[in-house]
C-alpha cells in the first residue's frame, strides 16, 4: 500500500511527458522510504495471543474437557444405584429393562455390599467435588445435580416405612410409585451421562435449579 505525504516535499512539476512524469515520481518516492507504508497482518494460525486466548475460554469454569465430562457422567450413576431398589417390580417385568442394567449389576452389589457406602459417596461428591473450587462448574454443577436427585429419594422411602401396605389398593399405589421412582432414576441416568459425554449440559427436571443455587 502506497501513500503520499504533499507536506514533507514541495510538489513535482508536471511534465508533458508521460514518461518523464512517471520516471519523477517513481524517483522521487525512492528517496523517501517513509512514504512507503507497510501492514503486516498477524497469521491467525501462528498468532500465540489468539491461542492463549482460546485455551483460557477453553479451561473456563463451564468448559467440558474429557475429563470433566467422564467425571460428570460417573456422578448420575451414585442416585441409580442408591434407588435401584424401587425397581423391583419393573425390572421382574419387564424382560429388556432386566437385559438392559444386567451390565451394572456388580457394581450395584458392590455399592449395597456394605450400608454406608451410600452416605460416604455423599460426603465425598459434596466436600471433595462440589466445594472445591479446582474443578470446573461444569463437574461441580453436575455432581450436585446427582446428590439433589439422591437425597430427594428420601420422600419414596419415608412413604413406603409410614404405610407398608401388603394387599389390596396400597400395595397397587406402592408398585406404581416404586416403578416410577426407578423409570425416572434410569431417564435421569441415560440423559445425563449421554449429555455429559457429548459435552452438553443437562438440566433435570426438579433438581437443576436447587444445584444452581448450591453452585456458587
Amino acid at each position: 500500500m502506497l501513500l503520499f505525504n504533499p507536506l514533507s516535499s514541495p510538489p513535482t512539476p508536471l511534465s508533458l511527458s508521460q514518461k518523464t512524469h512517471y520516471s519523477t515520481s517513481i524517483s522521487s518516492l525512492k528517496k523517501h522510504p517513509s512514504f512507503f507504508t507497510i501492514t503486516n497482518f498477524p497469521n491467525q494460525k501462528n498468532n500465540p495471543t489468539r491461542r492463549k486466548l482460546f485455551i483460557a475460554q477453553a479451561k473456563g469454569d463451564d468448559s467440558a474437557d474429557g475429563p470433566d465430562r467422564l467425571i460428570s457422567a460417573i456422578c448420575y450413576f451414585y442416585p441409580f444405584f442408591d434407588g435401584v431398589q424401587y425397581g423391583k417390580y419393573v425390572i421382574t417385568q419387564f424382560t429388556p429393562i432386566q437385559v438392559l442394567i444386567q451390565p451394572l449389576f456388580p457394581a450395584i452389589k458392590v455399592f449395597k455390599s456394605f450400608p454406608l457406602n451410600g452416605f460416604l459417596v455423599f460426603l465425598t461428591l459434596y466436600f471433595v467435588v462440589v466445594r472445591n473450587p479446582k474443578f470446573s462448574r461444569y463437574v461441580r454443577f453436575n455432581t450436585m445435580q446427582a446428590i439433589v436427585l439422591d437425597v430427594l429419594l428420601i420422600f419414596p422411602d419415608l412413604l413406603e416405612r409410614t404405610f407398608n401396605p401388603r394387599d389390596g389398593l396400597g400395595l397397587d399405589l406402592v408398585m406404581s410409585l416404586d416403578s416410577t421412582v426407578f423409570l425416572f432414576l434410569l431417564v435421569c441416568l441415560i440423559y445425563g451421562s449421554s449429555s455429559c459425554l457429548f459435552g452438553q449440559l443437562p438440566r433435570l427436571p426438579i433438581v437443576a435449579e436447587a444445584a444452581d443455587r448450591q453452585v456458587l
